[in-house]
């Protein structure tokens, strides 16, 4: 059976309040420069998985709008301004009614593939089915998947993975290092880096840190 292509929906918040924990993570770095650099690196990974027919970026902040745009992706104003779960109940309503998959805006490392990985899974698990795929640490939620017919249902936040579960989504479990590896944290990015970050990121990290870059 050939994989479906997916709408991928990808919630992010005005920069300037966007990853507070990771405020001056990089030393003479402004703030809102990481935090699009984290986005814009996550939505070039969406858009090059070949199992992604679309892209939409719930936002309200023009520099992130003018980033997705460019990389070929729909743009939809956060109409609800209530917070995650709204806003991606917002683009999953923008959609065609296919499969959906919503995503955090924080995987920097991620791979195109192992998104595609875990999308297959998911349309080759239990039919009728939410599923997620949990965080390195396991409590948190990167990626959570609704087939045709079946409403997104999001319950990100503190303790997502138990929310999610409790709501009828099953776990995915797969070697996909790069989704799961979210960054929320300055120890969150360095593991992110081991894992290999995606260009505005690396390129972010090499200006913090010169020397080490060179070495």
């Amino acid at each position: 059976m050939s994989q479906p292509r997916w709408a991928v929906v990808v919630p992010v918040k005005q920069l300037g309040a966007a990853k507070s924990r990771l405020r001056g993570a990089l030393p003479g770095v402004p703030h809102e420069e990481l935090a699009l650099a984290l986005a814009a690196d996550t939505l070039r990974a969406v858009l090059a998985c070949p199992a992604v027919a679309e892209a939409l970026v719930v936002t309200d902040d023009a520099r992130v709008a003018e980033a997705a745009r460019a990389g070929g992706a729909r743009v939809l104003p956060d109409e609800p301004r209530a917070g995650l779960n709204a806003a991606f109940r917002h683009g999953a309503a923008g959609t065609t009614g296919g499969w959906v998959a919503g995503l955090t805006a924080d995987l920097p490392a991620l791979r195109p593939a192992e998104l595609a990985g875990a999308l297959l899974a998911a349309q080759n698990g239990r039919p009728g089915v939410r599923r997620f795929v949990p965080d390195a640490p396991g409590s948190g939620t990167v990626l959570l998947t609704a087939p045709p017919g079946l409403a997104l249902d999001p319950r990100f936040g503190v303790g997502s993975a138990v929310a999610h579960a409790a709501s009828g989504a099953l776990p995915l479990t797969g070697d996909w290092p790069s989704l799961r590896r979210d960054v929320d944290t300055p120890t969150d990015l360095t593991a992110a880096a081991r894992l290999g970050l995606g260009p505005r990121t690396a390129a972010l990290v090499a200006a913090a840190h010169p020397a080490r870059s060179a070495g």
